[in-house]
């Protein structure tokens, strides 16, 4: 009976204190432009709020909020941009301070610090008294407030420290039990289509899904399902068959000249993280805890240790160089380096298996081979042109179909700026046109008279169409149309109405007909262009 209970202590969590900022975006926007923190502040990022402080909170701003309801319910809000290097650089103080008393610090985001609390606490006399000393010295050192919790395994120790609670040890699960399910959608975890559907399921507290047979949860749920639910019982997020990675698994990189600015460092973290996760997927891993070790000019050992919830794709090691780059090089002075860095090592302190996590390894782990030439080619151009001499186009928000199409450098994340949710008033319904032009061609359509169509007041064409030319071409029949779709907002604009429709034109000789999409903008004398064509 004794090895049972060994198997079940050993998926316990290690005691792990999680030391928080609350509100830390606003925190290091404010300090940057020099807000009060007793001004109502909050940040936006694609025009909704993802951040915001107390008194923004007490005036009725939520997260997820947009722009203009935040506003109204707060008029005297100070607005900030996102801005991950900014919080990232500002975020180094706190470090620092916590390092000073305990080793092993491990920062998990801007704002979010975590270390092992069993040597520090025998050390200070106690978890109590260790906890006293840390936000004493992040105060004195920092000028911020924190809060701290403690409890087994970092998830659990991050949800107490924004409540301030210890949690004994081995009542976990109790602590966890009532939580509200939402609570499993941290931030980097990406769990917010599990989270709705198990509200819609029934299940609102961690108790709830954590009395559900683990059999059960991975046969409806998946590998995601698995993790999240032994994160709800207060278990390990995985098993513990961690395994220590190999050395040359690690990337060291020389540099001359010596790197001393940012925007140098976030270039050429690029292509370390792209090697670093190269290495790792070869092995069949993928890193979750990445130590970041640099030497200075003049002799100067920088560290830290970035822990992350969910395996490190090659953008996550990018940010996380580019924002530990921001800590360093832009600190206050006294505490910047006082030279550039010559020497940067990238070595995976925590790994786990990425075909147990069923992971996409560099390029999702299916890479061929003209695939990785393709990349090394396109980060060769980079390196010639610069980040912006290799675009990839990513379908966005937006109503008409030329502002749908943003150009992302190569390696940058390829992630929507608007919610997935959003509506858009006005926008034009599937199919959207294979071709969008990047200048519309002016065209006119006509009646079977030979009049120009415009649009009236209600939105509706002034005729049916039967020919268009374009630039002043011969006329084509129209042989098919749809619409109009009218464009968000004319009805409280003055001027001309606008509308898109789609026309569908005889072709040339023995061509089959072609589908355009035109815009048309007024009713007497109305302006006709070409936006795009169909395939």
């Amino acid at each position: 009976m004794t090895v049972p209970a060994q198997r079940a202590a050993s998926d316990l969590p290690a005691r792990m204190l999680v030391l928080w900022c609350p509100d830390w975006p606003v925190v290091a926007a404010a300090a940057v432009d020099g807000v009060s923190v007793t001004v109502p502040a909050a940040v936006f990022s694609a025009n909704r709020v993802v951040a915001s402080n107390a008194p923004a909170r007490r005036n009725g701003v939520r997260r997820g909020m947009r722009r203009r309801e935040a506003q109204s319910n707060c008029p005297d809000l100070a607005v900030f941009g996102a801005d991950d290097g900014r919080d990232a650089r500002l975020f180094e103080a706190v470090a620092l301070a916590v390092e000073g008393l305990v080793v092993g610090v491990e920062v998990v985001r801007p704002g979010l610090v975590a270390v092992p609390v069993s040597g520090a606490a025998a050390y200070f006399g106690g978890e109590h008294a260790l906890v006293e000393r840390l936000v004493d010295e992040v105060s004195a050192a920092a000028g911020v407030e924190c809060q701290v919790g403690v409890a087994e395994g970092l998830f659990a120790a991050t949800l107490a420290a924004r409540r301030g609670e210890f949690v004994e040890p081995g009542r976990v699960a109790e602590f966890l039990a009532p939580l509200p399910i939402t609570e499993l959608d941290q931030p980097g975890a990406d769990r917010a289509e599990l989270v709705d559907l198990l509200r819609r399921l029934g299940l609102r507290t961690l108790g709830a899904f954590a009395d559900l047979p683990e059999r059960d949860v991975v046969t409806r749920f998946g590998t995601p399902g698995l993790l999240a639910h032994r994160l709800a019982r207060g278990r390990s997020e995985r098993p513990p068959l961690r395994r220590s990675p190999p050395p040359e698994l690690t990337v060291t990189e020389e540099f001359d000249p010596v790197v001393e600015r940012v925007d140098v460092a976030a270039f050429l973290a690029k292509g370390l993280a792209t090697r670093f996760c190269a290495g790792l997927a070869g092995h069949g891993l993928a890193c979750t805890r990445l130590g970041i070790y640099a030497v200075t000019e003049d002799g100067e050992h920088l560290g830290r240790a970035w822990r992350c919830a969910e395996p490190l794709t090659p953008a996550g090691v990018a940010d996380r160089l580019r924002w530990q780059f921001e800590g360093w090089l832009r600190a206050a002075p006294g505490r910047r380096p006082t030279s550039g860095v010559v020497r940067l090592r990238l070595e995976p302190e925590e790994t786990v298996e990425g075909r147990s996590l069923q992971l996409d390894l560099w390029r999702n782990g299916r890479s061929d081979e003209d695939d990785e030439r393709a990349a090394r080619a396109f980060v060769r151009v980079q390196g010639l042109l610069g980040p912006e001499g290799v675009l990839t186009p990513l379908l966005d928000g937006g109503r008409d179909p030329a502002g749908r199409v943003r150009l992302v450098p190569w390696g940058d994340p390829r992630e929507r700026t608007t919610p997935a949710d959003a509506t858009w008033p006005g926008r034009l319904p599937a199919p959207s046109p294979a071709t969008v032009l990047d200048r519309p061609v002016p065209a006119q359509v006509v009646d079977a008279e030979g009049r120009p169509v415009g649009v009236t007041e209600r939105d509706q064409l002034t005729a049916t169409p039967r020919g268009l030319s374009i630039t002043g071409g011969p006329p084509r029949a129209v042989v098919g149309w749809a619409g109009p779709w009218p464009l968000a907002g004319d009805r409280r604009r003055p001027g001309p109405r606008r509308a898109r429709v789609q026309l569908l034109v005889a072709g040339e000789a023995d061509d089959p007909p072609e589908a355009v999409l035109v815009h048309c903008a007024g009713t007497e004398n109305p302006l006709w262009t070409v936006e795009g064509v169909y395939d």
